[in-house]
């Protein structure tokens, strides 16, 4: 199609879309956004950061009477909403109803229309789907009216080039057929107004489909005068992140200034927010809620007939028993494990239960009514009660007040570090007030494992606008630190680090993070420091160490005998291999200095005795070397690994022997407890020979004899070789009778040998010797 041809084909389709709506001044209204119809926006007040990378928001406000509240989302957050929403009027009133724009496919959206239209329906495709509508054509200033029978397209030459006009066909009023082309001047006006609702429902989900990603939640409320609403949920957020600054003066211990970095990505503005950094993991995970979900239903075919048989019902022979699940929090949400439960059941029965270490507890009671008290030390006791279905699992929360399970820092502004302001007065929290009104309405949701938590609580408001990010102050206090090198093999040079022992009494938890170390007003190196609790001690390394010079070499020895022992007929030699490494030390700085050497040990390999580390971890041992201004120092750290090595003492040898007295085993006690083996091994050793003897003998006889046999089949009967048959029967009798000789013999020895190999298995029982070479 030519350029100028495509210019009215679009025009024509533009003029048919509209007149469908404008024209006949009888279509729908536009569509108005929940903004547009009034409904006002609801402020963040607290905002709880995860480093799991979720976030715990709190929205609270005024409203007054009727009135509907909008919190916009993007779909990914509303996901998260739609899991965890909590909406409560905090006065008289009551929310009414939450609704937000579905984001339904637009194919299944618009499969739900009686037009066959697609989202990429043309001007001739939306004309065919309208076949047998009646409509009015204006062409010239001349009005057809008629029902629309169908569209065709049909080849036209212009100039030289072959074009496809498109056109419709109308069977007016009259009778007559009319044929239009679509161009710019014929316009088209669909005269049923239901065909033309059908069609701006059409239009209203083309046009929704370019804000698909923006979700407007309106929350609507009831009421009379003006009340405060209460409304959480949690959402993905980015995580946040801990930064470090170590402060060395002139004197005393060095100051430790924490910042967290976060980044507000919501969609709304944090006005004088209360924040709240929290280093835990609450599990979470991500679910389509806001998708609408489709299945697939089988087709079930009515029955023919239905015969039900009338049934009997015995009566009740006792009551049956439920169960009781819940958790047990305290009054900022936190789980409690270790709570004690005490439930008196309607019979009287006591049955108790110990939160575990979700905090969750589980209580299995006869049906009826309960009485339910739970209590910790520090926490006040809190009493509730209900009924516990026959056969169900009913849930019952409950939240004791006093005492936090969490960390709680306040940071003030840093004119106010020195002196920390009075604790301001105890004001409620909405949310606990909230939480505490929704206790009797309906169970919360059980709680995931949270692990370690500890919290930073952010106390001056946080002012923070969408889409920016900000460094938050979290730890301003002095640290204990010792300034050490540090040498390990992995540095790959002979220069160790320059570290930081520090030992964290802050007396709060400091999550991991970069460290930047200032030492002498000036830039000294930066490093990574992991979770530290309070009191604990932990190395932080941050730059070379170009006044120390660390040499490593190490020796093996050769394997030695430490110890062996007889017993049972067995030999045990226990044996030592050892390794030495020399750790040579040179300080070319202008000062003492102190080196910690970690020493990664062999696998199965442990440190000699006599060898202290000050501190052992999972992969090494860490030594502690002091050095003078240029002098020098060494470490020798010696390992070994044991090893075992088993012989039956039937088969100790001579040459074993000396190889026991070879690696300076004295061995003289030992072969005089041997020496009664060997004796009788010896005699042993003769049987075995004298009959090796007899059976080769015996051997030789019966091969003799069958060559004889065989000479004897030869002789044919002569003077001569009678002679030489008699005289071979008399060689086959006396051969005869020295295998019975031979026969005897070797039982007589056989049975000595027994009798010796018996007595040599005594023998080796009763050896008993032990070395001890240490």
């Amino acid at each position: 199609m030519r350029p100028v041809e495509f210019r009215r084909y679009t025009s024509a389709c533009a003029a048919l879309l509209v007149s469908t709506t404008l024209l006949s001044g009888q279509g729908p209204a536009p569509r108005q956004s929940p903004a547009d119809q009034g409904a006002e926006s609801l402020p963040v007040r607290r905002v709880v950061l995860y480093k799991t990378g979720i976030g715990y928001f709190e929205h609270v406000g005024l409203v007054r009477d009727a009135q509907d509240i909008t919190i916009r989302f993007t779909s990914a957050q509303l996901n998260d909403v739609l899991k965890s929403l909590t909406a409560i009027d905090l006065g008289k009133g009551q929310v009414t109803g939450i609704s937000y724009n579905s984001a339904a496919p637009i194919e299944q959206r618009l499969g739900a229309l009686r037009l066959p239209l697609h989202q990429q329906t043309t001007m001739p495709q939306l004309l065919q789907s309208l076949r047998g509508a009646r409509v009015e054509v204006t062409r010239g200033g001349a009005a057809v009216s008629g029902r629309l029978l169908s569209v065709e397209t049909r080849h036209e030459k212009r100039g030289d080039e072959i074009v496809d006009v498109p056109s419709f066909s109308v069977l007016t009023d009259t009778g007559d057929l009319r044929v239009f082309d679509l161009s710019p001047d014929v316009h088209v006006r669909l005269a049923e107004r239901d065909l033309r609702q059908e069609v701006g429902r059409y239009l209203d989900v083309l046009g929704s489909a370019r804000e698909q990603d923006v979700r407007n939640m309106v929350i609507s409320t009831t009421g009379q005068g003006e009340r405060r609403l209460f409304v959480s949920y949690i959402s993905e957020v980015p995580i946040w992140k801990s930064t470090y600054r170590l402060v060395f003066p002139e004197k005393g211990n060095p100051l430790l200034q924490g910042w967290a970095i976060v980044d507000n990505t919501i969609g709304e503005d944090w006005q004088n927010v209360e924040l709240s950094l929290v280093a835990g993991a609450p599990q979470s995970f991500i679910q389509q809620l806001s998708q609408p979900l489709f299945g697939q239903r089988p087709v079930v075919p009515l029955p023919t007939n239905v015969l039900m048989q009338p049934q009997a019902h015995g009566a009740t022979l006792r009551g049956g028993r439920g169960t009781l699940t819940g958790s047990v929090r305290d009054a900022s949400g936190a789980v409690i494990p270790g709570a004690m439960l005490e439930l008196q059941a309607a019979t009287g029965e006591v049955i108790r239960a110990v939160t575990d270490r979700n905090g969750r507890y589980q209580i299995n009671a006869p049906a009826g009514t309960y009485r339910l008290q739970a209590s910790l030390a520090g926490f006040q006791p809190a009493m509730t009660q209900g009924v516990i279905p026959a056969g169900e699992t009913s849930s019952q929360n409950v939240i004791l007040h006093v005492g936090e399970l969490t960390e709680a820092v306040n940071v003030t502004s840093s004119d106010a570090l020195a002196a920390p302001p009075p604790p301001p007065a105890p004001v409620p929290a909405p949310a606990e007030e909230a939480y505490s009104q929704l206790r009797d309405v309906q169970a919360a949701a059980a709680g995931g494992d949270l692990g370690e938590l500890f919290e930073y609580r952010i106390k001056e408001p946080v002012t923070l606008q969408k889409n920016e990010s900000a460094l938050v102050p979290i730890v301003s206090a002095q640290i204990t630190a010792e300034r050490v090198s540090l040498w390990n093999r992995r540095t790959g040079s002979g220069r160790p680090l320059r570290a930081m022992w520090l030992t964290n009494t802050t007396g709060l938890t400091l999550d991991g993070g970069s460290m930047t170390i200032i030492d002498g007003n000036a830039f000294a190196g930066e490093g990574l420091v992991e979770p530290l609790k309070p009191k604990e001690r932990r190395l932080v390394s941050y730059a070379t160490d170009l006044g120390m010079l660390v040499e490593a070499s190490a020796r093996s020895a050769p394997r030695r005998i430490s110890r062996v022992q007889v017993r049972d007929g067995i030999m045990i030699q226990e044996t030592q291999e050892s390794s030495t490494t020399t750790y040579q030390v040179r300080n070319e700085g202008s000062s003492a200095a102190t080196l910690i050497v970690e020493h990664r040990l062999t696998p199965g390999w442990t440190l000699a005795p006599g060898q202290t580390p000050v501190e052992s971890t999972p992969g090494a041992e860490r030594f502690r070397v002091s050095v003078n201004a240029g002098q020098d120092g060494t470490l020798t750290v010696t390992e070994g690994r044991p090893g075992t090595t088993r012989i039956r003492v039937g088969e100790i040898s001579d040459a074993h022997i000396l190889a026991l007295t070879a690696s300076g085993v004295a061995v003289a006690d030992l072969q005089r407890a041997l020496r009664p083996v060997f004796e009788k091994r010896t005699e042993i050793a003769a049987l075995d020979r004298r009959l090796k003897e007899i059976e080769t003998e015996r051997t030789r006889i019966t091969a003799d004899q069958q060559r004889v046999r065989e000479n004897m089949k030869a002789l044919r009967g002569s003077n001569e070789e009678r002679q030489l048959l008699q005289r071979y029967t008399r060689q086959l009798d006396d051969q005869e009778t020295r295998l019975a000789q031979l026969q005897q013999e070797s039982a007589r020895v056989g049975a000595e040998r027994a009798e010796n190999v018996a007595e040599l298995s005594r023998r080796i029982a009763s050896v008993t010797f032990e070395w001890d070479g240490q």
